[in-house]
């Protein structure tokens, strides 16, 4: 195989159409919204009570933690959001101690940028998900133009530590209620995913790109219900149904759409699990334990590599935001920084569309901040509430698009800054709107000038690697008698792989400054990996039950 990917670099178009289309929404958009309410309203509430708004910043960093990890189950969730806590302490306590030792401005935006590099490849390379790293950029970032002490630390991270504890309880209320929600989810995605790949036949316009995201989906259910730990009955239950999925990727032209989609809507709610009538036997030869060996995961260091332009583009556009907003002569530099930070994505086409979202959203969220401003000084007690509206608001809009989100964000953060003293409308408004365009701008300038010329070569990687899973399945599906788990194994690997893949494909197709991405190649590829996954299921004895759904 070629290690060079032919044809000379070109530069792609940066598309306008369909950056600000509203799509819908998500699934669980109210959980993250429910949860950001409940996780800070009782501290900030009672920060109002004790006349100490003033140190709402410092338990807000703590309580924001709870907008993570709602599609984990439940004792992934809690590994997760403690993690993400002490991620969290972690930035704030170095943002605090640093605003504490210098007051020096280009400092203090050069460690804001640092940071906001670190977390942003952390939380790419451990799949931490939204709201991702921005979040953890916006309390550092904050904290550094905080006035304080290095005597304050203790005290401040203490604040932060009781919020990040609540946050957690917060995070990990509804398990006492639905304690198979998030894998009941990722079941019911999975089903729906090969559902609308089953309606086109497995041909025709849609057919591979309706495929890959089957593969994804069934792939992350797998993920979701291997995370879990013991194989509970519920568990069981919902392997089986993705073992239906899988089945069905098989065979799409012999499956009936209407029937998978029926079983995702009966795992809504708490109700029993559907079980397959005709899957009984023949799925415990895809399930045991032995199926968890295929999920090897690749380390820390390993999943950070492919990450260096991005945190390159990350620190040097933050820098320059934040050095171009103090040069300017803006009062809070940060949101420049923050701006800038918001915009990095996957790839420059993604980090454009980001930028345009950005730039909209601050825009018109300036507008709604200004209509809510005199409301918000009848009291400290209803500043709070319009920050919490604002909070719900970002949460229930933005995964429709970015910019409807930010519509909310906007005006909170705005807010925000009238917890520890009333400031000037007039001036917020004026900074906000500069460091907005300042930060995007140079952001943008940053992705485009950082060019991530590896994107070719790990498409060129994750080829060999397919053909190699591909290979190896093959071996396996040659022998009279696999070993037990050794064909599920390579199949579950031989997927990941597909997934990888493809993943690998979009983010550099969407580079601006790249070699062509061999299309031609791909598809063949991706199409040989899926015959061979088809190929495993009927070997492993399901192939019988495919004309039993009709």
């Amino acid at each position: 195989m070629s290690s060079a990917i032919p044809g000379p670099p070109r530069v792609r178009r940066l598309p306008l159409a369909g950056v600000l289309r509203v799509g819908r929404p998500s699934d669980i958009w109210f959980k993250p919204a429910l949860s950001v309410v409940a996780s800070v309203a009782p501290l900030n509430l009672t920060l109002v009570a004790l006349g100490r708004l003033d140190l709402a910043m410092y338990t807000m960093a703590g309580s924001l933690c709870a907008l993570y990890a709602h599609n984990r189950p439940y004792a992934a969730r809690a590994r997760t959001l403690a993690l993400v806590v002490l991620g969290m302490l972690g930035g704030l306590a170095v943002a605090l101690v640093t605003a504490s030792l210098s007051t020096d401005a280009v400092v203090l935006v050069t460690v804001g940028a640092l940071l906001a590099a670190a977390q942003k490849v952390l939380c790419d390379a451990t799949r931490i998900g939204p709201p991702g790293h921005l979040i953890f950029a916006f309390i550092s970032s904050a904290s550094l133009f905080t006035p304080g002490t290095l005597g304050q630390v203790p005290g401040h991270l203490a604040l932060a530590a009781t919020g990040g504890a609540w946050a957690w309880l917060v995070g990990m209320a509804p398990g006492l209620v639905r304690p198979h929600g998030p894998e009941r989810r990722a079941t019911a995605h999975a089903l729906n995913a090969v559902a609308a790949y089953a309606g086109t036949r497995g041909s025709g316009e849609g057919a591979a790109r309706a495929r890959a995201a089957a593969v994804a989906a069934v792939h992350g259910a797998w993920e979701s219900l291997l995370s879990t730990g013991a194989r509970s009955a519920p568990r069981r239950a919902l392997e089986r149904l993705v073992v239906r999925a899988e089945i069905a990727l098989a065979a799409p032209a012999a499956t009936e759409p209407e029937r998978l989609r029926g079983w995702a809507r009966e795992l809504r709610g708490n109700g029993p699990v559907p079980r397959p009538d005709d899957l009984a036997d023949a799925a415990d030869q895809l399930l045991g334990m032995e199926a968890e060996l295929a999920f090897g995961k690749r380390s820390l260091l390993h999943r950070l590599g492919p990450l260096a332009p991005i945190a390159l583009r990350t620190a040097l556009g933050c820098a320059l935001a934040g050095y171009a907003s103090l040069a300017l002569g803006v009062g809070r530099p940060y949101w420049a920084l923050v701006t800038a930070a918001s915009l990095y994505q996957a790839n420059v086409t993604l980090t454009w569309s980001r930028s345009v979202q950005r730039v909209v959203g601050n825009l018109v969220g300036v507008l709604v901040f200004a209509a809510v401003f005199p409301l918000a000084h009848l009291g400290k007690a209803v500043l709070v509430l319009c920050v919490l509206a604002c909070a719900f608001g970002a949460e229930a809009l933005i995964s429709r698009n970015y910019w409807l989100g930010t519509i909310c964000v906007t005006p909170m953060a705005l807010l925000i800054t009238e917890f520890a003293q009333s400031q000037q409308p007039g001036e917020l408004i004026t900074d906000r709107v500069v460091d907005t365009l300042v930060g995007a701008l140079i952001g943008f300038a940053a992705a485009v000038a950082v060019t991530n010329r590896r994107a070719g070569d790990r498409i060129e990687q994750a080829l060999s690697a397919v053909e190699r899973a591909r290979e190896h399945a093959a071996r396996v599906l040659a022998r009279d008698h696999p070993e037990p788990g050794a064909l599920e194994s390579a199949r579950r690997g031989l997927a990941a792989t597909v997934v990888d893949l493809r993943a690998t494909a979009d983010t550099a197709a969407g580079e601006w400054w790249q070699r062509a991405v061999p299309g031609d190649r791909v598809m063949p590829v991706e199409h040989a990996a899926h015959r061979t996954l088809a190929a495993t299921v009927r070997r492993q004895g399901l192939h019988s039950l495919e004309g039993a759904q009709a």
